[in-house]
Order: structure tokens, then sequence, then C-alpha cells
């Protein structure tokens, strides 16, 4: 016998009815129950119900165990009674009567409860982390994510790739993010940083010849934190091959994807990948006010400005006036009351926003009529041709934003969701995905006016080294994302090999050639020898585990994440450092307020 346990907690079944067995765990609950107390004991694994009467040799030892006590117990298997079987538990057929004893560890006060479902502040279950990790909840979040891990490694080895191992440790590069710097103690006044990704290393990968790569990735980023982001590092199935196609990635990493999603989702929905559709970027804006729409909301906005020229509702029309203005219009199916559309007002105005403009149709003498404010400026005719074009009806209203696109297009955004939230027009049971593609490649920066890279500067224009001749702002990348239930869980790009169209991308950008090697030396430098056409994708792990959860917020899939400000409050990081460490570094610390 294990000098430990002879079986887990989840192991013993009616076959093990008579046999002395060994259990090692907590000690979750503790019930008394006439003088006989009952310990459902736990491990890894599971729970068994163990038991002591005033008649074993420990009952006094026994009786003063506590919650979360770590405990060994020796003891016979018994058949419950028939009608006090629990179905709910592996182990409900048996219970364990206590021979013996030995308590391994005992526990202090709790500060937060394991057995249960008590809700604790954040920075409690953080700080605590070790004992919000016994329950349940979180074993089950993270066994999951590992098993995710293992069949994304297995799915990509079936698909020919090899898992290869980038440099954690590497220079600065500005791809979007800040950098997390490293003092070099050998090279004073130099530093290293943590990769933001592997995206140089693995095209590099590809330029020395390997046709497959793929790895799970650590990256690391100095970001404000958001509920599906982590603020300091997170992982990443990273993948790469060469002679590829935008459509040969999709074929790829699709199934992949879509495979995870039909194994761990449960009983949702999960339609096959070659019925994802493509969406370009600028129509996910226009329709969806996002570029990760959340397509289990059948609402797709559209543009009415026509209906608001020159009259009807002033304010609109005085917009209008202006270049690069729009009014669009967010149908609201089944909401049309005069109660949804003031609530939908207050949401707005809680958003920073005067309200929104609305219509809501009702019935009178057999016909639809236009009924608020805005009905009553713009009149019947334009009432009915905006209720047409858009297919409401009796019981439906509109709300509608204007001006520049860029100014509301998160709130139309969020419009949209919280309209099909409200309305109950989400299909819950489903995940749907969408790839995003044809992202611009440069934007306009609106304070300086100064033309810049919009996502990523390794993605190819679509059209070469030609579509870098006119307008910046027209050119789009083989750049594209998949978004999956209001969330992007990839990004990826059919990369820029071309040493003449990379130079050209980056002096419309602003950027010298010497700018572009100093930057981006080594890839720079790569790409004249002979670079292949390449391109890749990254899926965040993180996101996709925290969808198959069922949660929004990521800190829930992961083992020890930061809180919101950055700060890991178990392990007291970020921290002082002593004045030995900075002079080994040759650094002094200068801190500076805001």
């Amino acid at each position: 016998m294990n000098a430990y346990r002879s079986h887990n907690c989840a192991e013993l079944k009616k076959q093990h009815v008579g046999q002395s067995v060994r259990l090692s765990g907590w000690v979750h609950r503790v019930r008394d129950h006439g003088g006989i107390l009952f310990i459902d004991l736990r491990d890894h694994y599971g729970i068994t119900q163990v038991l002591c009467d005033p008649d074993s040799p420990v009952f006094h030892e026994v009786e003063k165990l506590r919650n979360e006590w770590c405990i060994r117990i020796d003891g016979d298997v018994k058949a419950r009674d028939d009608a006090l079987i629990n179905p709910k538990i592996s182990t409900g057929e048996i219970e364990v009567f206590i021979s013996d004893l030995e308590v391994l560890s005992s526990a202090n006060e709790l500060p937060l409860i394991v057995f249960g479902d008590q809700e604790y502040p954040e920075e409690t279950r953080l700080r605590y982390r070790f004992l919000d990790l016994r329950r349940d909840i979180m074993q089950k979040n993270m066994i999951l994510r590992s098993d995710v891990i293992a069949s994304m490694r297995r799915r990509m080895w079936d698909q020919g790739f090899r898992e290869f191992q980038t440099p954690i440790i590497t220079a600065s590069s500005p791809e979007g993010a800040r950098d997390f710097l490293i003092p070099s103690r050998l090279h004073t006044g130099k530093f290293y940083a943590l990769p933001q990704a592997p995206q140089q290393f693995k095209q590099l990968i590809m330029v020395s010849g390997f046709d497959k790569y793929f790895q799970i990735a650590p990256c690391f980023r100095d970001e404000d934190p958001r509920a599906d982001r982590a603020p300091t590092d997170f992982y990443q199935l990273d993948m790469e091959m060469s002679f590829v196609t935008q459509q040969d990635v999709f074929d790829i990493i699709g199934p992949v994807l879509a495979d995870i999603f039909v194994e761990f989702g449960g009983k949702k929905q999960v339609d096959g990948p070659k019925i994802w559709p493509q969406i370009s970027y600028c129509d996910s804006m226009l329709y969806y006010g996002t570029d990760k729409p959340d397509l289990r909301n059948p609402i797709k906005m559209q543009v009415v400005s026509e209906h608001f020229e020159k009259g009807g509702f002033a304010i609109f029309a005085k917009i209008l006036e202006q270049t690069g203005t729009e009014v669009r219009a967010i149908p609201a199916p089944g909401g049309g009351s005069r109660k949804f559309c003031d609530r939908m007002n207050s949401w707005a105005q809680t958003e920073g926003l005067p309200g929104m403009g609305y219509i809501f149709w009702r019935e009178a003498d057999g016909q639809a009529e236009a009924a608020g404010p805005l009905a009553k400026n713009i009149g019947h005719d334009k009432s009915e041709a905006i209720r047409t074009q858009l297919g409401l009806s009796v019981g439906d209203s509109v709300f509608f934003l204007a001006g520049k696109p860029v100014s509301f297009n998160r709130i139309a955004g969020l419009a949209r969701d919280v309209i099909g939230r409200e309305l109950g027009l989400l299909d819950e049971d489903r995940f749907a995905f969408a790839w995003i593609v044809d992202f611009p490649i440069f934007a306009r920066d609106e304070l300086t006016g100064q033309i810049d890279f919009e996502h990523n500067p390794f993605s190819m224009p679509q059209g070469g080294l030609t579509a870098l001749d006119g307008d910046p702002l027209s050119v789009i990348g083989y750049q594209y994302d998949l978004a999956c239930n209001g969330f992007e869980i990839l990004s990826g790009a059919i990369r820029n090999h071309d040493p003449d169209i990379m130079t050209k991308a980056f002096a419309v950008a602003g950027y010298s050639a010497d700018d572009l090697h100093q930057r981006f030396g080594g890839i720079a430098t790569a790409f004249q020898f002979g670079a292949p056409p390449h391109g890749g994708c990254a899926a965040g792990i993180d996101r996709i585990v925290m969808l198959l959860a069922d949660t929004e917020n990521i800190r829930e899939v992961i083992m020890f994440p930061m809180n919101q400000r950055g700060e890991d409050l178990m392990m007291s990081a970020p921290s002082d450092t002593t004045r030995d460490q900075l002079l080994e570094l040759g650094l002094q610390v200068s801190v500076v307020s805001d």
C-alpha cells in the first residue's frame, strides 16, 4: 500500500465493499448526525464520504477536524443503503468507516470557504489563489485548459506541424503594445525585452526552410487590463506555414479550432469551418460596429442617411452636412414599446450619450403607425421608408446614431449587443464563428494627421507594390481575425516577405529604410536571402478556454493571474528591488509623479 493512499477519492465503487483502504485528501465538509461524524474527503479526483462513530478508537481525533485540514485515513468500505446513495458523485454507492487517522497538516481560519458557491471579492480570491483553486469550478477550469492545450498539440501534429520553441528574452520590438524591458548586467545601459509574440522568430523559421511550425507560446505585453485580456502575459497557439495563401491558412486552422469547440463545448452547436462567413473589416464595422461581431445576434445595422438629408430632423440634417458623416440605424425586432425605447435611451446616457433617436411601430386602424418624437419630425413617408428598408413591422423599433462612424462605432456595437440581449435574440446554445478579412494596412492619426500602420506592419498588401502607389487609406492587407461570440480568438496574416514591398510600405508609414533595419533588423536582413511566401496566425488560448468554460472573465481560466492593476497579490509582485541589485545592473530608480 502506498504510504498515503491505496485509492484516490473518486475510485471506490460497490465492488470495493469489504476492502480495507487508505485515502488522503482535504476535509471538504464535516457533518454531525446524532453523534456520528460524516466527512466529505476531497482530493483532485473527487469526493468520498468517510464516517466515524463513538466506538471508533479515533473518534475524539476526528471530532477535532476542521475544513481544509489535510488528513490520511484508513478504513473499511461499506455499501450505502439504497435510500442514501448519492448519484452526484462517483463514489456515491459507498462510504468508508474510519479505523485510523493521521493529520498531515492543519489549516488556520479560512479567508475563503472552499465548500459551496459563496462569492468572494476577486482581490481575496487572488491573494489566496491556492485556496481558490481548490474549489470545484476552478479545478474543472484548469483541467479544461490543460486538456484543450493537449488536444491542440495533437491536432497540429496530425496536420504535419512540428513544435519549435522561440526565445523568451529578445530585443525590444515596437509591435503595437508596450514591452516588458529587462536590463542587461553584462551590457550596462542596454535592455532585453520579453517578446510580445514570436512574430519575427516564426517568420525567420520559415526563411530557415522549415515548412510548418507551431508552438504553445507565452507572450508578454504591458497592457491595460480588461475582463477578456490579461495585463501581463498570455498564451497562444502560434503557427506559420510556407507557400500558402490566406485560404490555405483558413483550411488548416479552421478544422483544428472547430474540433476543439466540438470536443469541449458541451452541447452547443458548432458550425463546420467551411460555412464560417468571411466578412470584410469595412462591412463588419458597418453592420456590427466592431471587428469581432457576435453573430448569435441577428441584428445588422444599416445606413439610413438619405432619409434625414435636408430637413425632417434638424439635428441629423445638420450633422450630415459635414463630410464623412452618416446616420446609422440599429433595428430592434420586438422592441416596439415606449418603455423599451426609454430604457435603451437611459442606457445610452450611462455610456455618455445624450440619448439615441428612435422610432417604434404600433398598430392603428390595421396599419403600422410610426411613433416617437423622431417619427413626428420626419413624417409618415420617411418613417415608412425606413421601416421598409429595415424590414420592420408592428411591434418593432429602430434606434439611430449620427456622426462620423469612427466616433460612434463603439457605442453602436455595444447598443446592438444590449438590444439583442434585452430582446432575447441571441442563440445562447451556439458558438458562432466569422472570419474578418481585408483589414486596412494604414490609418491616419486624428491628432497629427500622420499615416501609420493600423494593425500588423508585417502584412502583405493586396496588390503588392502597385497598391502602395495610391491612397494609403485604401490599401487593404491579407490580414484576418477569427471572431467567436463577440470575442477575437485568432489573428493572422499572409506576411510581406518581399524586401521591396516592405521598404515601400514602411516608407508610406513615414519610416526610412534605416528605421526599418533598426527596428526589425533581423527579419529585414533575412528577407534579402530568398524568403518564401508565408503566412500564419495565433489563436488566444486563454480566451478560447474562457469561452469553453462559459465565463467572461479571463482570470477564471488562468492558474495564477494578475489583478486588474497588474499585481500578483499572492507573490507581492511587482516588488521593490535592493540597492545592490540596481548597482550590479548599473541602474538608478527615479520615481516620477504624475
